[in-house]
């Protein structure tokens, strides 16, 4: 390492936020950046520890130390080298990620960690300013074809690695823009949409093919106002047109409440709020009206990144209060005894949106729903009591504690359980497991062979890192199967 006792003079500095009173009418990106001498001084921090458990926790396996040694000593085009060879989009995680990397990092069991996740973003957006991410089209196409369904993290991971290795490839997306839950999920003041483009022209200039506003199936996969004018296209058709077929159409179906009141207007799924508010933002469809929280009591339900979101989202939108509830108990503001390190804690995390204005309740079980000529009007609800009971966690309602929120507009932001059922999964007949998703044998097999599944879709909801590092475990596996012609049971996921 440059500075073998770096992280024993530097303290952590973060890159911090735009102030409050001015975000909060925007909907830009809130995170700011640090100067170049400020961010190798953040690298130096980085120890020669001997076992980077960052690299262990790290989903698509980034080996930190050694980019973060060549930032340290403002080698900007060999930090990015070492950085690209593992993480194909960096400019999305560095923005995204919870920074599992973090969580493990060895300078973090006593101290605080190195800002591994900001210093991984500082990088990527160097890289482009100095030219240095251009199109790279493979020198030779090995003569297959693979048609990927759904243009997400999982799905752009895939293609670009296929694409790398030869691959004719062909990405079918319902919606009107290429990204998933990266474009229509995640609101734009954490991650601005401009760089979801950016990295879609790379890869059409590499030769990946995106046919947008083009669904697979004979029902909508896709979560939010779907493209009206999409084509329609038979699964069967891309069966028989490609060598293989891989599913990447996330696991969007969302958790719901089944309480007296829940067909009141004015409750609405996140992701549908969310959805709507970013397509409104991108000018996708002028017919489209977001969901406003404009004067309203917001209640958001849920209290994981998404209730967050929602959270960001109402306040920008000029919310007349916002409350969010969770039914677990609040977490803890430190690392616990049940999670040590290296391991990922459970702790309470304050968001750049919570910061903007939001009262937070934990515990708290909704009852029912109330409204006023068919519109919601508040919530019924009550606090409840975790005890563990024959080694798992049950939950009691507390006698006595019951009381209202008033609510014009209910936000249900409480994740989701499975892939999308209906189009093109039941069209292709495809086994499904015990949680829902679709089956698949050991590895990305569905019980199509011709089909294979990747990310959410077979494994339920996730973080953006694990499903582009799903894809990329795809993409070698079908790159094994295909052109090496091992035992399709051979092509099992490396991590």
């Amino acid at each position: 390492m440059g500075d073998q006792k770096g992280f024993l003079t530097v303290k952590r500095k973060v890159s911090g936020y735009r102030p409050v009173e001015e975000r909060i009418n925007d909907y830009s990106e809130v995170e700011t950046m640090l100067s170049d001498e400020d961010r190798k001084l953040q690298a130096s921090r980085c120890m020669d520890c001997g076992v980077p458990f960052c690299h262990w926790a790290c989903p698509v396996s980034n080996v930190m130390p050694e980019w973060q040694d060549r930032l340290f000593r403002g080698d900007w085009v060999g930090a990015w080298a070492i950085l690209q060879d593992t993480n194909p989009f960096p400019e999305f995680t560095g923005r995204v990620c919870p920074a599992l990397c973090e969580a493990s990092c060895v300078l973090g069991a006593n101290d605080e960690p190195v800002t591994i996740r900001q210093n991984e973003l500082a990088v990527i957006e160097k890289a482009f300013e100095l030219g240095l991410v251009v199109p790279r089209p493979p020198k030779n196409r090995n003569g297959k074809k693979v048609a990927v369904i759904g243009a997400g993290p999982a799905g752009l991971s895939a293609a670009y690695y296929l694409n790398r290795s030869g691959f004719t490839v062909t990405v079918y997306e319902g919606d009107r823009k290429a990204g998933g839950y990266l474009r229509y999920g995640i609101p734009d003041f954490k991650l601005d949409k401009s760089f979801i483009d950016r990295r879609v022209r790379i890869m059409e200039a590499e030769g990946v093919v995106f046919k947008t506003k083009s669904r697979v199936g004979s029902a909508g996969y896709a979560f939010g106002t779907s493209a009206a004018d999409s084509r329609i296209i038979d699964p069967k058709e891309l069966e028989t047109g490609f060598d293989l077929v891989l599913l990447t159409i996330g696991a969007r179906d969302p958790r719901d409440l089944t309480v007296p009141g829940r067909d009141l207007s004015g409750i609405v799924q996140a992701l549908d709020y969310l959805s709507l508010q970013n397509r409104t933002l991108g000018k996708e469809d002028n017919q489209v009206e977001p969901i406003t929280a404009y004067g309203k009591r917001v209640v958001v339900i849920g209290g994981g990144d998404t209730g967050s979101d929602c959270v960001g989202t109402a306040n920008r939108q000029g919310a007349l209060s916002v409350t969010q509830i969770e039914v677990m108990p609040k977490p803890p503001e430190h690392r616990g005894d049940s999670a040590p390190w290296p391991l990922w804690p459970t702790v309470l995390k304050t968001s750049s949106s919570h910061a903007e204005g939001c009262e937070r309740l934990w515990s708290i079980n909704t009852k029912a729903f109330t409204g006023r000529d068919g519109k919601v009007a508040s919530i019924k609800a009550c606090r409840v009591d975790w005890k563990q009971e024959n080694g798992r966690f049950v939950m009691n309602d507390i006698s006595g504690s019951e009381f209202e929120i008033g609510a014009d507009l209910v936000l249900l932001a409480m994740g989701f359980t499975h892939v999308v059922q209906r189009g093109v999964t039941a069209d292709l007949g495809l086994e499904l497991d015990q949680r829902g998703n679709i089956r698949t044998q050991g590895s990305f097999h569905t019980s199509n062979p011709k089909v294979w599944a990747a990310g959410d879709a077979k494994n339920g909801a996730s973080l953006v890192v694990r499903a582009i590092a799903e894809g990329r475990a795809a993409a070698e596996a079908i790159n094994k199967a295909l052109i090496t012609q091992e035992p399709a049971s051979r092509g099992k996921q490396s991590g």
